[in-house]
């Protein structure tokens, strides 16, 4: 069993951080089978987490034109599959707190891009709509993931990118089913 420092070592050179001590090609490929061995777990979170890290910063980029930050973009986008879910409840499927949530729909209200209304059995609760100009940006954002999507996707043909989509969503599920069995 590999060291925690020889772990961590064999984790920088698989991020790319690191350089390679010169070592002969068999021990390359012994390390790789080590890695590839002890580290699977380690490289899967890794690289799953790194890959979404990645994307959300470049969205973040070609959203930074529009005026709109990475929290905003992802209460509109949800609030596009599901507009007018009570406050509470959106807090909930975003995993925020309510106060949090609260600040960020001030501002997005301000910015005329939602609208609360108060529920109409309970007007305690308060219902999020996406407002005119909100579903514009919504249009945008879904057009600018598009094309960031290709360039992202850029080397996989039709086959491997369906190939992807189906793993992923497979783990989705498997993760789903983890979460339900653990609450």
């Amino acid at each position: 069993m590999a060291s925690a420092v020889a772990v961590r070592r064999r984790l920088r050179l698989v991020a790319g951080k690191a350089k390679a001590p010169a070592k002969s090609p068999a021990a390359g490929k012994a390390d790789a089978a080590a890695l590839d061995a002890n580290n699977w777990d380690q490289r899967l979170g890794f690289i799953m987490h790194d890959v979404s890290r990645l994307r959300r910063v470049a969205f973040d980029d070609f959203m930074k034109p529009f005026g709109a930050t990475r929290s905003q973009w992802w209460v509109l986008a949800y609030l596009s599959r599901h507009d007018g879910m009570s406050q509470s409840d959106l807090a909930g499927m975003l995993d925020l707190g309510k106060a949090a949530l609260g600040g960020l729909l001030d501002r997005l209200e301000s910015a005329g891009f939602v609208e609360r209304h108060a529920d109409a059995a309970d007007r305690r609760v308060k219902r999020v709509h996406l407002a005119a100009k909100g579903l514009t940006l919504v249009k945008v954002m879904r057009h600018r993931s598009q094309d960031m999507s290709e360039r992202i996707l850029q080397g996989l043909d039709d086959k491997q990118r369906n190939t992807l989509v189906a793993n992923l969503l497979l783990v989705k599920k498997n993760l789903l089913s983890i979460n339900r069995k653990e609450s």
